[in-house]
């Protein structure tokens, strides 16, 4: 590649930023990084109907999250108008490009009578017409020829110039499309390496035609990289799958294990490993690794990713990456005693979640004045044992005498009540987790207990006794 490799990413902000974009976004930038190039951010906003300023601004916010930094930009499309207008009277002076006024039922109408394939038969192609109310611009395809798209993921792509449509690239309202606006801006850009999705690729012949006939000195490299699937192999789509970069965030990925998994999404390293940090990412990409069969997205896998990025900080990172969702919490206050408490309990939960979302649900225990336990967990868990109701009373009437409330004398006074009861520490665990806390999950049992204090646990165990002994409603 070029020392002077530039690339784009131009992304049309109408709705949330897909993990697809993200990916798209990544390898042109490791591509960039790689060659000592330029990552251009370009936001395709010449469509005003769908677009919306949010979106704009969420693109932004994913990619800085994701610290995708780019050397240029963001450019907008809609200020620069005066580029595609230029553009365009070329077009129209050379030759190149005419004005319709078909409609589109004139032109199904067609089709339909000729018992063809539906598609613009060129009825004004050389009628020599004006732009006038209702006036559409479209490219003439030079006839007959072909367009050989050399792709450096898909090898050389053909198309022939008998299956294409000329096609429009201003709108009867004025407005150009993307593919004209695109190339435009690419050819003024001196963008030399274009990296997009495969569903682009259909459009790819119409982009040469278009860079040729206005001039391009050279084509730039192309590059359409797989769609994403799910687990049913169906692509994407933001109707039925989770794939905005917002939801993620919002969930507590970190952004290193975001950047990572996605970067796997169609290539490898050539090796079996897995996790690699941001160096490595720009030292071993290669286009050429990249699989073009659709790479499928497996959410639990990134999850997994995640836990272990999450195992990986420091305990100070960990304590800090957490705070913005336990403030989401009406029993956290932030004050010096519950971030002390926290502190004491974060290596703990650090160990045991995937998401930092879930630290918060893991310790609200601690914080809360009361803890509610779920009907489905009395029933199923409280009340699986009918001595459960005696034991947990039991165990109260133990830890009130405990002079050391300490987790190994708690799990040792424990572990000696259990063995006088022939019974399982592992059996009286999950009973007593849930009438502490609520839950069946949470950090290591007896480490919670210390935390909780001797007055809070004693409380909750009676409630918790009392409670198995009311009948279900």
């Amino acid at each position: 590649m070029k020392s002077t490799l530039r690339v784009r990413f131009a992304p049309s902000p109408t709705g949330y930023f897909h993990v697809g974009g993200a990916r798209t976004a990544l390898y042109n930038w490791l591509i960039a990084r790689k060659a000592g190039g330029s990552f251009i951010l370009r936001i395709e906003d010449t469509d005003d109907s769908r677009n919306a300023e949010e979106w704009v601004e969420g693109i932004v916010s994913a990619l800085t999250w994701l610290g995708i930094n780019w050397d240029e930009g963001p450019y907008r499309q809609s200020e620069r108008s005066e580029l595609y207008s230029k553009a365009v009277e070329r077009l129209i002076v050379e030759g190149k490009a005419y004005w319709c006024d078909c409609t589109r039922e004139e032109v199904d109408q067609r089709a339909k009578e000729r018992g063809g394939a539906p598609g613009y038969d060129g009825f004004c192609r050389d009628a020599s017409k004006q732009n006038s109310p209702g006036s559409a611009l479209r490219f003439k395809i030079p006839r007959p020829g072909q367009t050989v798209v050399h792709d450096k993921v898909r090898g050389d792509v053909v198309f022939d110039h008998g299956n294409l449509d000329d096609f429009i690239i201003v709108k009867s309202n004025g407005s150009p499309l993307f593919v004209l606006a695109n190339v435009v801006d690419d050819i003024d850009m001196g963008i030399s390496f274009i990296l997009r999705a495969e569903e682009h690729l259909p459009t790819t012949p119409k982009a040469i035609l278009l860079f040729q006939a206005l001039g391009a000195e050279e084509l730039p490299i192309f590059a359409h990289v797989p769609v994403l699937v799910n687990a049913k192999r169906q692509k994407l789509s933001k109707r039925r799958d989770r794939v905005a970069v917002e939801d993620y965030r919002e969930m507590g990925y970190l952004a290193p294990a975001v950047v990572n998994y996605l970067a796997l999404l169609g290539w490898s390293p050539g090796d079996d490993r897995e996790f690699l940090d941001i160096d490595e990412m720009i030292e071993l990409f290669d286009i050429d690794q990249v699989n073009h069969s659709p790479a499928y997205f497996d959410e639990q896998k990134m999850q997994h990713f995640n836990g272990v990025y999450i195992r990986e900080l420091l305990a100070d990172e960990f304590v800090n990456y957490c705070l913005p969702f336990l403030e989401k919490n009406d029993w956290w206050v932030g004050n010096v005693k519950q971030l002390e408490t926290f502190s004491r309990v974060a290596p703990l939960v650090q160990e045991r979640v995937s998401l930092l979302g879930e630290a918060a649900e893991m310790i609200g225990f601690l914080f809360r004045a009361e803890v509610e336990i779920p009907l489905e967990l009395v029933d199923s868990v409280l009340r699986k044992d009918i001595k459960a109701a005696q034991i947990i009373k039991d165990v109260g009437e133990i830890y009130r005498g405990l002079q050391r409330f300490t987790a190994e004398e708690l799990h040792d006074v424990t572990r000696a009540y259990c063995e006088s009861i022939e019974t399982p520490l592992r059996k009286l665990q999950a009973p007593l987790r849930v009438a502490l806390t609520g839950s069946k999950v949470g950090p290591p049992l007896f480490e919670s207990i210390e935390l909780l204090g001797k007055e809070t646990t004693l409380k909750r165990l009676s409630l918790a006794s009392e409670l198995i002994g009311t009948p279900s409603q």
